[in-house]
């Protein structure tokens, strides 16, 4: 079945998503560099644009930019005065992504903020930082209920917030699987559910990048 994930994911960028330099050479980039190869695929990448498009936003959190990929994605959605702000943890993630954003004419608009994320946010929170109109969580798993607590902080009504990974090739439903990623998304869908500022609902999905899923939520 995972062949034809892969050939449906091809399929669907061949008719839906043209052929992108700059997104090409993001990916050839950070493939060069050693990244992970862990981005979006194309369909997903586009999907946030699309969201972010539908919700007309200004302001965009990124947690986890890696190569900035998804980055640029999110940022080409941005009105004309957006700013998105994005956190990542290693030095040379940083750097391949600046030279990423650089060559996608983002720079103006996108602002790498270096550091683990939990110590880059009360960062934020200290500068009095306007609550975002969309948050993507997509960083070191087992954080991921703490990302959810701050992103609900430097939201308002309305915001989007969207988390990819948590479905874990179907390991988040097997209590004895303690992998500390999948025991944080757990945690992550436990703080969901018992949270009254945010509705939210998750959508499995398959593909090149095998099977996985993301949350989407908007808080109240």
């Amino acid at each position: 079945m995972e062949q034809v994930w892969c050939k449906v994911d091809e399929y669907i960028t061949d008719k839906l998503i043209p052929t992108d330099d700059v997104l090409e050479q993001a990916l050839s980039k950070n493939k060069q560099a050693g990244l992970p190869e862990i981005d979006v695929s194309p369909a997903q990448g586009k999907m946030l644009y699309l969201l972010a498009k539908t919700k007309g936003a200004r302001r965009i959190l990124e947690i986890g930019t890696l190569g900035g990929y998804s980055t640029i994605w999110l940022a080409r959605a941005l009105e004309e005065d957006g700013e998105l702000i994005t956190l990542e943890a290693v030095s040379q993630h940083v750097e391949i992504a600046q030279q990423n954003i650089n060559r996608a004419g983002l720079a103006e608009r996108v602002t790498i903020l270096q550091g683990k994320a939990l110590d880059t946010l009360p960062q934020l929170k200290e500068r009095d930082t306007l609550p975002f109109d969309l948050i993507f969580i997509d960083a070191d798993k087992p954080n991921n209920p703490n990302y959810l607590k701050w992103a609900l902080d430097f939201s308002k009504k309305g915001t989007v917030i969207i988390a990819d990974n948590v479905v874990r090739n179907g390991s988040v439903i097997h209590a004895a699987d303690q992998d500390e990623r999948v025991k944080g998304t757990r945690e992550f869908f436990d703080l969901l559910k018992q949270e009254p500022r945010i509705e939210a609902t998750a959508i499995q999905t398959v593909g090149e990048k095998g099977y996985d899923g993301f949350v989407y939520g908007i808080v109240k």
